[in-house]
């Protein structure tokens, strides 16, 4: 479904990655892992047309995403939950959620069903949310787009842990449905059981790929790549 292959981006005249190489299958979910300031966030970016790759090349369904602006590359199927939330601040939650809404499975009854706290806070603006709840709504907006590929950023930092476990759980049963998934996310005792495959990017290189299964079983390699 999405393959990166020998990634190249830069802001200004810095060079941030330099060869990152993964891909993510139908129905599967990979975790982008590495330390902060590694280029997980860099990666997404130039993936969504954010930050426009200089090298390599990223293709989604076949087509290739190189100089597509970020509009059409989320038309082309690429649902984004970005690092910090960006909710529309002054828009309810209902609005959010219908501003991004395209035909699909994923309506407001499904998305409220998953997080029921954005129908208890239908008519509330985003910014009175807390975090937890923002961040349901940018899952919940996301998914109003009917994506192929569902992209979290740091699916849930900064988070209280009965929150995190409520996200974990939604992620669990988004999964479920058979929906593509990528990840950034640095709590691996709830994202490894739920990811088939993992890349480990270490200074805007990836150094590692293999299934969750055998990164969880090797201490060594994320004390190596992902320990403090």
């Amino acid at each position: 479904m999405l393959a990166v292959r020998d990634l190249e981006a830069f802001y200004g005249p810095s060079q941030a990655l330099f060869g990152v190489d993964f891909a993510v299958g139908e129905g599967e979910m990979v975790a982008l892992l590495g330390r902060n300031g590694m280029g997980k966030t860099t990666t997404i970016r130039a993936i969504c047309g954010l930050t426009p790759p200089r090298g390599g090349s990223v293709s989604f369904l076949g087509r290739d995403l190189r100089g597509l602006p970020a509009f059409r590359v989320a038309r082309l199927g690429i649902g984004l939950v970005p690092e910090g939330r960006r909710c529309f601040p002054n828009l309810t939650v209902r609005e959010n959620l219908l501003a991004t809404a395209r035909d699909g499975a994923w309506d407001r009854t499904r998305t409220e069903a998953l997080f029921p706290r954005l129908g208890e806070r239908a008519d509330q603006s985003a910014r009175t949310l807390s975090g937890g709840e923002q961040q349901m709504l940018a899952i919940g907006r996301a998914l109003m787009t009917n994506p192929r590929l569902l992209i979290l950023d740091e699916a849930t930092e900064g988070l209280a842990p009965v929150i995190r476990q409520e996200i974990w759980a939604a992620i669990r049963a988004v999964k479920g449905s058979g929906q593509a998934i990528l990840i950034v996310d640095k709590n691996l005792k709830d994202l490894l059981p739920l990811s088939d495959a993992c890349v480990i990017l270490e200074k805007g290189h990836s150094v590692w790929h293999g299934t969750a299964d055998a990164l969880a079983a090797d201490a060594g390699l994320q004390d190596r790549f992902l320990g403090v």
